[in-house]
Order: C-alpha cells, then structure tokens, then sequence
C-alpha cells in the first residue's frame, strides 16, 4: 500500500506503562475522551467492546470522507505489574534503598539530572516522602513510648506505696517494656496507615515504577518475558490480515517495552510483507533504563530499531509532563545512534490554560493527557492517529523534528550486548 492510500482497516496494539489497572479502564478512558475530541475536532468516532480471547475495543472513524475501522488491542501485563507491587513496608525501604544506591554508584542519577531534571525530581519524590514518612512515624512512636510510660507510672504510684525496693524496680522494668511496645506498635500502625493512603499520594507506587525498571534493566522476569513473546506472535499476525497499518502504542515504561518488541521481531524475520508497521511511543522514561550499565540489551534494541527502514517509528512527549524525558530522542541520548522522529505535544498550546493549569497540579493527570482529548489539538490527535485514514508516516514522516529536541548523551554507559 501506498504512503497516499488511505486506511481503511488498522490494528493497533497498545502497550500501557507500570500500572495495575486492567483493560477496561483503559478502553473507558478511549471511549470518553474520544467523544470529547470528535467534538472538539468535528469528526464521528464510535467505539465499540470487542469479545473474544483477547481483550480491545474497536471503532468506526468517519474522518476526511473516509471510513476507517480499527482494532484496538490491550497487550496485558497489569497482572505482572500486581503481583510486583505487593512488597511490605520493611521490604519496601529495603528497595528503595537498593535503587537509591544503584542510580548513586553508578552515576546514573547525576548524568540523567543533566538530561531533564524534571523527571528526576519526580524519582526522588518517593525518596523524600517513604523518608519523611519514616521519621514522621518514628516521632510518633517515641512520642507514644514516652507517654505510655508516663501514664503508666503515674497510675501505678498509689498502688506501690510500701512495696519492696526490689518489687519496685521489676515494676519499673516491666512499664518501660510496655511503653516501648506500645511506641513500636504506634510506630508500625503509623508506617501502615501511610502505605494505606498511597492511593493518594503515590509514594510507594512511583517506588515500584523506578525500581521495576531499574532491577529489570538487564532482562525481562519470566512472566513477562513469555508475556512478550506472545505480544509478538500477536503482531506478527496482524501482518499478515490484510491490515492497511499495524500500529504500537507504547505509553510511558510501555515505550520501551515497544522497543524491544519491534527490534527482536525484525531481527528474528518476524516482521514479513509489505503492511507499514508503525511504532508510537507516548511520554517515554528510556533513559531511566537505557543510563544503567546493564541495560545493555536494550541499547542493542535501541539502536537496532533506530537504524530499521521497516518501522516508522515516532516518538511525542512534551516540556510539561514532569513524568518523561521531553524531547530527548530516546536513541542518541543513551549513546547508540539516531533514533526516532521527536515532536513535542506542547500542552501549554494544545490545553487551554485554565485546562493545563488543573492538569498541572495533578502530575499523573499531565502524564496520561496523550490519551486524551485536547482543547485545541495541533499536529498531535491521539483519536485521529489510532483511528483515522493515515498511516503514522504518512501523517508524520514530512514533519520535522521539534526544534528542542535533544540528543546529547550524558551517560557513561553505552556499550550494547553482543546478541
């Protein structure tokens, strides 16, 4: 097919970041916000539920006189990403003092804080909150302790009147043994009522992000591992449907994940025909990963996918999202070549203020936007891309980069595996 033909059926296989919600509300989030954009844009969009053993949703696109219908297929690892996050509290300062350590003595945490800054404050948000947690907790338990033993003293002295010195002592030892478990007890109720809550300030949750990607940066646990080569046996499929463009999202930690699927299939002869094949990464964190000296199987994948004719491969973030790594191409910063095409979603432009500035004090809000719908959409419409009548390249291969993009590298860690 033809850059200029139009798309008239898509698969799109979408990859979410680090996150434990499950499909359903991934494809609510499509429903509603497509609404919104067809809208504000003045298109017609449905979307649909699909059955069967894979779970997505389809939609039916009038965009331009053309009728476009595409499958939308959730690549599920949320379970992984479940079972991953169920560390207790101790087991949870043990891994953020390990990942801390990482970043520190590999130098990893310095060159990235020159690359963006903004991302890295952002990873020592848990540092600085499960610390300030910790001693807040540890405060109350002595302040409990000290309490406890007052009170218990004070109760305790008319009844010791006449009593032996020595009875009197052991009555002392006891009363301190029980001030002391009850500012333990105080102590752990507190660690615990704190983790309860993170559903609300994400502490913890943002901890299993940076250390999932850190301790995993030389391979993939063998859940997910086996999970992703289903993923490709899925789009190797796709190829082969008759689909005028195959299409990967990949979201967040999801981008790299993309990266690494595209870059085996091609070199395992995975990647057959002639359907364009099309790779969207959405607020990408590869440097997180890529800057670690042993992610070097994924630099190889980096610059393997980077130096690839057969996948177009475009990368959208943007300065506001404090999650990401803005505009930098995710390629020649980790030292390993040219990589994609980097343009900016500019949501300082695409939002109007009163909408960015909500969306800024929210940060996973600013983080999901490439999701959603914009008040005034420039070049980047989420609905439009997955859903409409042009291919990735053919919407986007004319488009030059973002003036701001970044491609200096800072990492001393750029050798690539043999494999």
């Amino acid at each position: 097919m033809s850059q200029a033909s139009p798309v008239r059926k898509r698969k799109v296989f979408f990859l979410p970041g680090y996150d434990p919600m499950p499909a359903r509300h991934y494809r609510e989030i499509y429903r509603r916000e497509a609404a919104l954009q067809a809208g504000i844009s003045g298109y017609e969009l449905s979307v649909q539920a699909l059955g069967g053993e894979f779970y997505g949703w389809k939609t039916t696109a009038g965009i331009g006189g053309v009728t476009t219908v595409t499958e939308i297929e959730f690549l599920k690892w949320n379970d992984i990403v479940l079972a991953s996050m169920q560390a207790g509290i101790l087991a949870s300062y043990w891994l953020l003092l390990r990942t801390l350590w990482l970043y520190l003595r590999t130098g990893a945490l310095f060159a990235l804080f020159r690359l963006r800054p903004a991302p890295m404050i952002a990873a020592l948000y848990p540092v600085g909150m499960l610390g300030g947690q910790l001693l807040l907790a540890i405060a109350l338990g002595l302040l409990a302790g000290w309490l406890a033993r007052y009170a218990l003293v004070y109760m305790a002295l008319p009844f010791i009147e006449g009593w032996p010195m020595l009875e009197v002592a052991y009555l002392g030892m006891a009363l301190v043994v029980i001030a002391v478990a009850i500012g333990i007890a105080v102590f752990i109720l507190a660690l615990k009522a704190f983790k309860a809550r993170d559903n609300r300030i994400y502490a913890y949750y943002l901890l299993y992000v940076y250390a999932f990607s850190a301790w995993h940066a030389g391979g993939y646990p063998p859940a997910l591992r086996a999970r992703m080569q289903n993923f490709k046996a899925r789009i190797a499929a796709a190829l082969t449907q008759g689909n005028d463009e195959v299409l990967i999202v990949g979201h967040s930690v999801g981008a790299h994940l993309g990266v690494e699927l595209l870059a085996e299939m091609e070199r395992e002869g995975m990647i057959e025909g002639n359907t364009p094949l099309s790779l969207l990464t959405l607020g990408e964190v590869i440097p997180m990963i890529s800057y670690l000296p042993a992610a070097r199987g994924l630099r190889r994948r980096l610059h393997e996918l980077g130096e690839s004719t057969r996948v177009f491969w475009l990368d959208i973030t943007a300065p506001g999202d404090g999650g990401c790594f803005a505009l930098c191409d995710p390629v020649a910063v980790s030292g390993v070549g040219k990589g994609p095409k980097v343009i900016s979603a500019a949501f300082s432009q695409t939002l109007k203020p009163e909408t960015f500035a909500s969306r800024k004090r929210a940060f996973f809000k600013l983080h999901f936007q490439y999701l959603s719908a914009f008040d005034r959409p420039g070049i980047y419409d989420y609905f439009s891309i997955t859903a409409g009548p042009k291919t990735l390249e053919a919407r986007f291969g004319a488009q030059p980069d973002s003036p701001s993009k970044r491609t200096q590298c800072f990492s001393k860690y750029t050798d690539m595996a043999d494999d």
